[in-house]
């Protein structure tokens, strides 16, 4: 004989969505019943229990909740709540409008550049949004990452749909509460930036401050339900940052974070003054250096008008030349914040920095610098950068000398002999700078002579210095006065 097994019953589960209002209207019942077991009888007994008789548990009793495609909507309330129940709920209505991070299904054989944007520039611009702005974790894979950085990453993703609202269960519930108070506070800042709506749940109420909702529901047990409205204003203070603060700082500060740097750590320029940003503890999660000005800059006549002595210079001038946050750290403003305080400090007229990633985050922009002009890679450049794409060599790779070393040994004499024709073919104006000389001129002949020689870790640094050579750079300037006045 077959026994059928009914201890739960749906009873009722309707729900309506008014588009034009964004008013949802949601009814979730049902039953329960005792399975009928030796012991259970024993407790019905004991208890006065009715072991035939069914439960009714209410939900959600005809509740109404206005949501719009713009709103930051923050469900909590303790497990078995009820809250995913209602996320759920939500997110069938909406359809195909709505994108659930749980979807997202990461790539793990493939750099996550490779994984983000129709071209490298958009994935650039999307992964640094998120805080994932750093020249070695656009060439790592999705399971290289660090937990928050693969939050970040679905964060992306969600970016890159276009979807109108994101769904979120269990708001970085796997992540220590200080990086999710910096996730959730990007988040928001993202959504809202991008006029998106977030639906978002979890147990944890230490978001409310970060996140900013504009709609505050908390389910409580049984059918409880308490929904608040607030004003949807961008929130642009992250609560982690709140204790943080800024003197000036030692080369030890830059040496505790120098390995976030995609340049060689072991090596900068001689600093004028290095200021760091740092916690309670005097723990530096940030570090800027000011340094000696180049001789020579793009950029610099057409900010001044004029062309300045060395003398005069290294008197009035001073260059950013490393700007280095915490992984944990970014996306949160801190950068802007760096550059933007410390600006006044250096005792310099001017301020000048040339940076790559200028073109995708624009947080010296946002600090009061005034982007001047971009440089684009010589044609010659360029050309010789697409020779070795040809020969398989990764674009965003390049930079790394142990990458190119890796590709030049899977490739023949064949192979490596064009690789070295697209050096060659460079404007000879470069080769001192490919060769790492110290001599004024290096001839065609000579350099051709030498790339022939070097061993493959020769050539694969040659390759790395291409790559630097072949970025677009934007220069940006700071000027004491104009600052003044503009005061």
């Amino acid at each position: 004989m077959k026994h059928r097994h009914e201890y739960f019953r749906i009873r009722k589960l309707s729900r309506r969505w008014d588009r034009q209002t964004g008013k949802f209207t949601i009814d979730i019942r049902y039953k329960t019943r005792t399975e009928i077991t030796p012991r259970t009888i024993g407790v019905a007994e004991a208890f006065g229990l009715g072991v035939d008789d069914y439960k009714e548990h209410v939900i959600y009793d005809n509740i109404t909740i206005k949501i719009g495609p713009t709103d930051i909507v923050y469900i909590t309330g303790e497990s078995g709540s009820g809250k995913s129940v209602l996320l759920k709920a939500v997110e069938k209505d909406l359809g195909d409008e709505a994108i659930n991070i749980e979807s997202i299904k990461p790539d793990h054989d493939e750099p996550i550049i490779e994984t983000v944007g129709r071209s490298l520039e958009e994935g650039l611009e999307i992964l640094s949004r998120v805080g994932l702005n750093d020249a070695f974790l656009f060439v790592r894979h999705y399971n290289q990452l660090s937990d928050g950085q693969k939050y970040r990453y679905r964060i992306a993703k969600l970016i890159e749909s276009g979807k109108q609202y994101w769904i979120m269960d269990e708001l970085c519930a796997s992540l220590d509460r200080d990086m999710a108070k910096i996730v959730a506070f990007n988040l928001q800042k993202q959504a809202r930036r991008m006029s998106k709506a977030v639906i978002a749940a979890t147990t944890h109420t230490d978001l409310f401050e970060d996140l900013a909702p504009s709609v505050h529901i908390h389910k409580g047990w049984g059918k409880r339900l308490e929904v608040k409205y607030c004003p949807n204003k961008l929130n642009s203070v992250c609560s982690v940052t709140r204790d943080l603060h800024i003197e000036e700082g030692t080369l030890e500060d830059y040496k505790q974070l120098a390995e976030f740097h995609y340049r060689n750590p072991a090596t900068h320029p001689i600093p004028i003054k290095i200021f760091a940003l740092k916690r309670d503890d005097g723990s530096p999660v940030g570090v800027i250096m000011y340094t000696y000005p180049p001789i020579n800059i793009f950029g610099r006549k057409e900010a001044l008008g004029r062309t300045l002595p060395i003398g005069e210079a290294n008197e009035k001038i001073a260059t950013i030349s490393r700007v280095i946050l915490h992984p944990k750290y970014r996306s949160v403003g801190l950068g802007e914040r760096l550059v933007r305080e410390t600006l006044p400090l250096v005792d310099r007229s001017y301020v000048e920095v040339m940076a790559v990633m200028a073109q995708y985050n624009p947080f010296f922009e946002r600090a009061e610098m005034r982007k001047v002009t971009e440089r684009t890679a010589d044609t010659s450049i360029l050309e010789a950068v697409k020779m070795l794409e040809d020969l398989g060599f990764k674009r965003y790779l390049l930079s790394s000398t142990q990458a190119n070393l890796n590709h030049l040994r899977t490739l023949g004499e064949p192979e490596l002999e064009k690789v070295r024709e697209a050096l060659l073919q460079v404007s000879s104006g470069y080769y001192k700078r490919l060769r790492s000389a110290h001599e004024p001129f290096v001839k065609k002949k000579e350099f051709g002579e030498w790339i022939s020689k070097i061993p493959l870790e020769g050539l694969a640094k040659v390759i790395s210095r291409l790559a630097v050579l072949s970025q677009k750079k934007v220069y940006l300037f700071w000027d004491k006065g104009r600052e003044k006045f503009n005061d």
